[in-house]
């Protein structure tokens, strides 16, 4: 061995034994800031007791009357993992180096060659693989539960399984394994510095960063669209685009983004920003900015969105453009509540929305989706003693509940590449907006909750705000609907469900390829995901579905073409700031949207 091998043998050893005096460092570190963890309600970490018991009465009643369905499935995975097993041990016998014939479907989370090459990691797989639809079938199979315990039961199972995947331990992740030996552990201390970074940055908690946030400024390579605010009061800044057409569209167009996150999403970078391409389009463009309140909201309650946002904001807007009415658009819960707001004005005869455009938003929660586990007594009940414990909901609550719905691909693959494989996060500008979220006031949550998702008062018997009891049918302006084909948030068929039910004389209801967030942001330009389109409004869903039109290309065209039609003619086009009323307070994006509110 010559001196210069043993002077690398040597380095490799220094380079060890100093990565892991430094993961002992590190470890030190992150127990402490584990200790610093916020008190949560429990009811918020899983199910009540109650499901357990319903599950465990269902499986016995299942045993009882049904012994041989149940001796079937067993002998079933018993067989599948026991021939496994022995075709495994024959191949070793035979001093084959090699996993014996895998029959498990494809899953992206074994796209590492080992999983398919190397006996040892390949036998983990398809046991785990085996175990897995076992598990899901014997859920499957139970017959004595109600559809939404049933339902609830099959989210939890889900989370387990997901959770006790091999790729989420290091010991069984060969990637992860791989990468530390050949980085004598650098990898590992890379990724336990992720980890105590995030850890301590979540007060304790562990939420993942998705992406990279220095690499990421608003103003500079987000939220860039030119634009001022003209007005602010203790809720909203509402932002004047600046024209980029000599003329523009007589009425003018506001829009209600959702206050869970930020306006922003509409506004990422040029190549995708729909607030760029409508003030291309010749409209003098308002947007809302959403404040992110803190505990001081405590008792801001649904009315008080309605009348010092979206009542207010609209006074506003008319104000400075001199026109009696606008049109406008509600994103989400911005969209559920644009509807209520539609209801309150024609209680109270007032005219000035011309036209509503809704963005992937509920109306009628009959069926709650994937959401029906969230709107359990037990979990409601923590939700809102957590909200008037703290004030509001804090957004890392509400980011930790969506992303449950998409564990894998929003939890535990982010949280593989970060903590196993010691990767920095990618500089994704819509994973920076998804870690940029916003509380919510408890008083607006307990009657958003109760009111609207669990009760569903705006459809049956009437929701009650400021006075008035609303109702879905007292919508009568032209309404124009997007709902999104694989949204987890908002199914479609529901939005198309209470989309129905607005007393309008026009509705159009459209369809767009892709899911809550990609299937809006989709400019024409990338040709990507295209949409359906079906005049007709046919009781059930799927029947409008398969009476439609495939359009390719972005829904964006096609709905500017109906909102030109209800936007008056051409006009001088209006600058933020001409009105003496409404002076420039800031340029866009405003302060509302930067500002950061650690509740602690």
């Amino acid at each position: 061995m010559t001196t210069e091998e043993k002077n690398d043998g040597t380095e490799n050893l220094d380079l060890l034994a100093a990565n892991i005096a430094r993961m002992e460092e590190l470890s030190s570190r992150l127990m402490a800031a584990m200790a610093q963890k916020r008190q949560v309600n429990p009811g918020l970490q899983g199910p009540g007791q109650d499901l357990y018991a319903k599950a465990a009465a269902a499986y016995a009643t299942e045993m009882f009357n049904s012994p041989s369905k149940l001796f079937e499935t067993q002998v079933g995975y018993w067989g599948k993992a026991l021939t496994h097993y022995i075709d495994a041990q024959q191949q070793l016998a035979h001093g084959t180096l090699a996993p014996p014939d895998d029959k498990t479907p494809q899953d992206p989370r074994f796209r590492d060659p080992h999983w398919a090459d190397h006996p040892f990691f390949n036998f983990i797989k398809q046991q785990y693989l085996m175990s897995s639809e076992a598990i899901t079938k014997a859920v499957e199979d139970l017959d004595d539960l109600e559809e939404t315990d049933h339902q609830r039961l099959r989210y939890f199972t889900r989370q387990i399984i997901d959770m006790m995947s091999p790729t989420n331990f290091l010991g069984t992740n060969p990637q992860a394994l791989q990468k530390a030996v050949e980085t004598q552990g650098q990898s590992l201390v890379d990724g336990l510095e992720n980890l105590v970074r995030d850890v301590e940055g979540a007060h304790g908690e562990m939420m993942v960063t998705l992406a990279d946030k220095s690499a990421f400024e608003l103003g500079r390579n987000v939220a860039t669209t030119e634009g001022s605010v003209v007005y602010r009061n203790e809720i909203l800044e509402l932002i004047h685009y600046k024209p980029v057409t000599e003329t523009v569209h007589k009425v003018p167009l506001i829009i209600f983004p959702p206050w869970i996150n930020k306006y922003y999403i509409l506004d990422l970078k040029a190549q995708n920003s729909l607030i760029k391409w409508i003030v291309e389009q010749g409209y003098s463009l308002f947007v809302v900015s959403w404040k992110n309140p803190d505990a001081s909201y405590r008792d801001f309650g649904m009315g008080d969105y309605i009348e010092r946002g979206y009542l207010d904001a609209i006074a506003q807007v008319k104000a400075i453009t001199g026109e009696p009415q606008v049109n406008a658009i509600g994103y989400c819960i911005a969209g559920t509540t644009l509807s209520l707001t539609l209801a309150l004005l024609e209680k109270r005869g007032d005219t000035s929305i011309k036209s509503a455009t809704f963005f992937t938003a509920l109306t009628d929660f009959s069926d709650q989706g994937e959401f029906r586990v969230f709107l359990t007594d037990d979990f409601m009940e923590a939700i809102e003693e957590q909200a008037k414990r703290v004030g509001v909901l804090e957004n890392f609550i509400m980011s930790r509940t969506f992303s449950y719905l998409r564990s894998n691909d929003l939890i535990y693959g982010p949280a593989i590449r970060s903590y196993m494989l010691g990767e920095a996060p990618p500089a994704f500008d819509l994973l920076f907006w998804n870690g940029d979220g916003a509380h919510l006031p408890a008083a607006m949550l307990v009657e958003y909750l109760h009111g609207l998702c669990r009760d569903n008062q705006f459809v049956t018997d009437g929701y009650e705000v400021l006075g008035e009891t609303l109702h879905i049918s007292d919508v009568k302006v032209p309404v124009f609907s997007i709902a999104c084909e694989t949204d987890h948030i908002a199914a479609w068929r529901s939005c198309y469900n209470g989309f129905r039910q607005y007393g309008s004389r026009s509705k159009t209801f459209l369809l767009s390829e892709s899911g809550h967030i990609a299937g809006i942001v989709n400019p024409p330009s990338k040709k990507k995901y295209g949409h359906y389109l079906n005049k007709a409004l046919p009781e059930a869903p799927e029947e409008w579905q398969a009476g439609a039109d495939h359009v390719d290309g972005s829904w964006w065209p096609t709905w500017e073409k109906w909102l030109k039609s209800r936007s008056g003619k051409q006009v001088a086009a209006r600058q933020p700031g001409a009105a003496e009323t409404h002076p420039i307070l800031a340029a866009a994006p405003g302060t509302y949207v930067k500002e950061v509110v650690d509740i602690g």
